[in-house]
């Protein structure tokens, strides 16, 4: 590769309960030619002052005043468990304001809108009904359960990111019979050995773009977002789009891009085109 096309840059979005810090290792795991952004939500981290967004109307008009792209860069949009209907909130909002699509939008461990979910479903549980529900769903890290200190700091902001993925997908259901699904391409992504989510209910992504879709397993549970593979992964998958771009092509226009040109998870070094 000729390493003179700008990069592409990636939106990241966390999955329930969690800042930007999952993200912080993907600009060495990506690899070249890819620039992650990971994307704050308020109400964690360094805004954990700031009011947590429970609706789909918050939620995009603050996110279309945040993520700005600048003009003839490519960009694609990653979101793990909650983050993947946030990302897929995004491009939504984008497509209806006539703003540039992403090149690609990738979705992890998260069930489609018109699948059932029994995270976000769990959002009113009592604190001890939602982390029994969380653990024996495998929806939590290892060791924190009978953390005190995490479900003071923690717990809120999950319950209220479970409620935010509910609304979200209650609104994708509903705008899909006027809108219809996007028409970007869309890569599912799974983990091998998660409890929660299996491949086939991630693949079913597949109804909600008309665009063209790969679906790919890579190692890991729900978190598999913390592992070396996701990143290889989605680098790979953004130099596909770095490529066909820059030979005059797009990742969402032309139908150039497809499950074929995206490649397997492999052990191969990142940075390896």
């Amino acid at each position: 590769m000729a390493g003179t096309e700008p990069a592409v840059r990636l939106y990241c979005f966390a999955h329930a309960g969690a800042g930007d810090s999952v993200f912080h290792r993907w600009a060495r795991s990506t690899g070249e030619g890819v620039e992650p952004v990971p994307v704050l939500l308020p109400g964690r981290g360094g805004r954990r002052r700031e009011p947590r967004l429970t609706d789909h109307g918050s939620l995009v008009a603050h996110l279309l005043d945040r993520v700005r792209v600048p003009a003839g860069q490519s960009y694609a949009l990653y979101g793990h468990s909650l983050g993947a209907m946030v990302a897929h909130a995004l491009a939504g909002a984008l497509r209806e304001e006539g703003l540039p699509l992403p090149s690609f939008v990738a979705v992890g461990a998260c069930p489609p809108p018109d699948a059932a979910s029994r995270l976000s479903d769990a959002c009113e549980s009592s604190d001890e009904e939602l982390v029994e529900a969380l653990d024996r769903l495998g929806a939590l890290p290892e060791g924190v359960a009978a953390r005190g200190y995490w479900r003071r700091a923690s717990l809120p902001v999950l319950r209220d990111d479970l409620r935010l993925a509910g609304a979200l997908r209650a609104a994708a259901r509903a705008s899909a019979p006027e809108r219809g699904p996007l028409s970007v391409p869309l890569l599912a992504v799974s983990g091998s050995r998660d409890p929660l989510v299996s491949p086939a209910t991630v693949g079913g992504w597949r109804r909600w773009t008309s665009g063209p879709v790969a679906a790919r397993t890579v190692p890991g549970d729900h978190f598999f977002v913390r592992g070396e593979a996701l990143p290889r992964l989605i680098g790979r998958a953004c130099r596909v789009v770095r490529r066909l771009e820059a030979g005059g092509g797009n990742g969402n226009g032309n139908g150039r891009w497809s499950a074929e040109t995206v490649p397997p998870y492999t052990r191969e070094p990142a940075g390896h085109p």
